[in-house]
């Protein structure tokens, strides 16, 4: 097969990963949470838009092109990614209820509150995609699943339609999110954010050390069939 070919766009395939990553992505989750608070901040939005954009367009291009799947891998790796992802939704879960709990750290106007670094910011960033079992189990698993089901002709039109999905969703997200700081210009609508946000990230925590402890490895704590 030609390179031209491979690289033809095909409407139905397009649309078919639109709608599939659209469906995933749409979610409150460690990664969404933090881009909506970067984004109500107004804070280094841009930057922090393109690496989520970059790392999903990578991560499902792994999924969809060849990857077989974290089912495949070495049990002690999908271990290792479990236990680092559930300490740090731990730790950032207990620095969003910080900021829930006391009123000296909340952050109302981002021209009042201290300006993170950018380095910072794009390192947490990175922990909330790479660190998070959930974003492998949507991007590569699920999304490269269906998309290795797509003939070989299909698949990069399936690709680009999820990556163009969740580009708009970022987008969106991030730059859309200061359409609500007239809400969020009120110290109790943070509280509320910041609380969502901790009991987000120790939930997901909770699940998945609860899938551990009865599935008994860390493909079962993200769902996954080891055996597959």
């Amino acid at each position: 097969m030609s390179t031209v070919t491979a690289l033809a766009v095909h409407p139905g395939a397009l649309a078919i990963g639109f709608g599939l990553c659209a469906t995933l992505i749409v979610a409150i989750g460690a990664q969404n949470a933090f881009v909506l608070r970067q984004g109500l901040r107004r804070e280094h939005v841009g930057p922090i838009v393109a690496l989520c954009i970059l790392l999903d367009a990578l991560l499902m291009a792994a999924g969809v092109f060849g990857l077989a799947g974290l089912s495949r891998l070495s049990p002690w790796v999908l271990d290792a990614l479990l236990v680092s992802g559930v300490a740090f939704l731990l730790v950032y879960g207990w620095s969003a209820a910080r900021r829930a709990w006391s009123p000296g750290l909340l952050a109302v106007d981002p021209s009042r509150s201290p300006r993170q670094p950018l380095a910072l910011v794009l390192g947490q960033t990175l922990a909330m995609t790479l660190l998070n079992p959930h974003t492998f189990l949507d991007t590569v698993v699920l999304v490269g699943a269906v998309g290795a089901q797509q003939p070989a002709a299909q698949q990069f039109s399936f690709w680009l339609g999820a990556v163009g999905a969740s580009s708009a969703w970022f987008v969106l997200l991030g730059f859309g999110a200061r359409m609500l700081t007239p809400v969020f210009a009120r110290p109790l609508a943070w509280r509320c954010l910041d609380g969502l946000v901790a009991a987000t990230m120790w939930s997901l925590a909770g699940l998945m050390l609860w899938g551990l402890v009865a599935g008994g490895t860390a493909a079962a704590a993200i769902g996954l069939n080891a055996g597959a």
